[in-house]
């Protein structure tokens, strides 16, 4: 089931990953190949030699016919219910399996040997984009470009800007700030710090999030506001009442993030300067930066970014079950990581993208590797390693496609900090009444920023 990492195209991703910033970003002969061997978003269209990948189907555009899908807020639904997994990957068979894992999976299989484990499924690659999402993708692929020192793109919105990566850069944006997720976001999830002896430190927070250029059908300029967020504490009770709000905008230099703070204890709005990067993420104990929500977002600015090539590895993918509201927190929040036997690993192709701190600047991590999915373009997995090159951090987001969206959702992400043994459980919605709300008009810019965090507040 292994099969060979090196998919057919790895010395072309090589050559990419030692490209400077170009301006644009497919070759000439690349384009034709969108919607033929490769699919519209740039993935290669075959499988794999051995059948452990197989080819893309992209036979169901929203929900599939079998599920009984009751509309969005509802918790997601399987559509692969009754499969069972292939193999079980742990720490006596690791070995075999052992060129397709990332460093942070076999660092996880080495600090707790007798309990973790990956359940790996038959893979699957049968979910596909709306029409407008290709056809903006394909008018990238000849116009789009990176500009002020690859912190800004001048192309297409509603597609993906680079859909045949040639520099670290470009790559980085797909997994970023392009990414194609839900127009409309609301919902109410848990965070869960699970400590090393077992005991769990409990947050929750309503999100509202707006990203214009993601409405349905909607192809636009990269000008303007590329997304909006707020976020309400409701848990821990200290700090309940806290509003956490922003905006986002497609150039990370001329225009940066803009962020603002609700005190509750105050009732003053205050500007965050600067938010972003290795600064704390609010509620989550200190357990993960601003930055490496989603894994990564924001400015790229302090690191020097290259794609190391891509290859097949077993990631989380499908991952329904996680999010089945029969799941109790109890059952799933383990000691040292989550109870295994909820996740759902399939093998698939990624780029691996790699950030190296540069000279003069700071951040708590020195490097980091970020392994992206090339159907999505979501990254999956991430390593982040200190400023001595040590292995500190390992995360992971389980993405499942929301049949409402017509986009993959990210659902629970995982945080693991290797030296304390502890581990956030990020976005948990099991015990929530609803799901993930999604693509449901009635946001407007209006609804975020110092105002309506004013408003929220009172």
């Amino acid at each position: 089931m292994t099969g060979s990492n090196k998919s057919p195209g790895w010395a072309l991703t090589l050559l990419f990953g030692c490209c400077a910033i170009g301006t644009a970003n497919a070759a000439p002969e690349d384009i034709p190949r969108l919607g033929k061997d490769l699919t519209c978003l740039g993935a290669e269209q075959a499988g794999n030699a051995d059948g452990s990948i197989p080819a893309f189907s992209g036979k169901w555009l929203g929900a599939p016919p079998h599920v009984d899908f009751k509309g969005t807020g509802h918790h997601p639904v399987d559509p692969y219910p009754d499969e069972k997994p292939l193999f079980v990957i742990t720490a006596q068979n690791i070995a075999q399996y052992s060129d397709s894992l990332s460093d942070g999976q076999k660092a996880l299989f080495k600090l707790y040997p007798a309990t973790y484990k990956m359940p790996v499924y038959p893979s699957h690659r049968d979910f596909r984009v709306s029409d407008s999402v290709c056809q903006a993708t394909r008018e990238n692929a000849s116009l789009a470009r990176l500009v002020d020192d690859g912190e800004g793109v001048v192309g297409k919105t509603g597609g993906t800007p680079f859909p045949v990566p040639r520099s670290g850069l470009e790559l980085l944006k797909n997994a970023s700030t392009f990414t194609l997720r839900a127009w409309t976001e609301e919902y109410t999830s848990d965070n869960a710090y699970v400590l090393k002896d077992g005991n769990i430190n409990w947050g929750r927070v309503h999100s509202r999030n707006l990203a214009p250029s993601l409405e349905p059908g909607k192809i636009g300029d990269t000008n303007g506001n590329s997304s909006f967020y707020l976020n309400e504490t409701l848990l821990p009770q200290r700090d309940k009442g806290e509003i956490n709000t922003g905006t986002e905008f497609w150039n990370d230099k001329t225009e940066p993030r803009q962020a603002w703070r609700y005190d509750p204890g105050t009732r003053r709005v205050r500007q965050s300067p600067g938010y972003g990067f290795d600064m704390s993420f609010p509620g989550s104990g200190g357990s993960i930066t601003v930055d490496e929500v989603r894994l990564f977002n924001g400015s790229g600015q302090r690191y020097d970014w290259k794609i190391v090539g891509k290859r097949e590895m077993y990631i989380p993918y499908n991952t329904y079950r996680l999010h089945d509201a029969k799941l109790t927190y109890a059952s799933l929040l383990t000691p040292g990581h989550i109870n295994p036997d909820a996740m759902r690993y399939e093998r698939h192709r990624v780029w691996e993208l790699e950030g190296t701190l540069k000279p003069g600047y700071r951040h708590l991590y020195g490097k980091r590797k970020l392994y992206v999915d090339e159907d999505t373009w979501f990254p999956m997995l991430a390593d982040n390693y200190d400023n001595r090159g040590e292995l500190w951090r390992t995360s992971m987001v389980n993405y499942f496609y929301a049949y409402e969206s017509q986009a993959q959702q990210a659902g629970v992400g995982l945080y693991y900090d290797l030296n304390a043994g502890s581990y956030l459980a990020f976005n948990l919605i099991n015990e929530q009444r609803n799901g993930y709300l999604l693509n449901k008009p009635g946001f407007s810019p209006r609804d975020f920023g110092p105002e309506a965090a004013r408003r929220f507040g009172q």
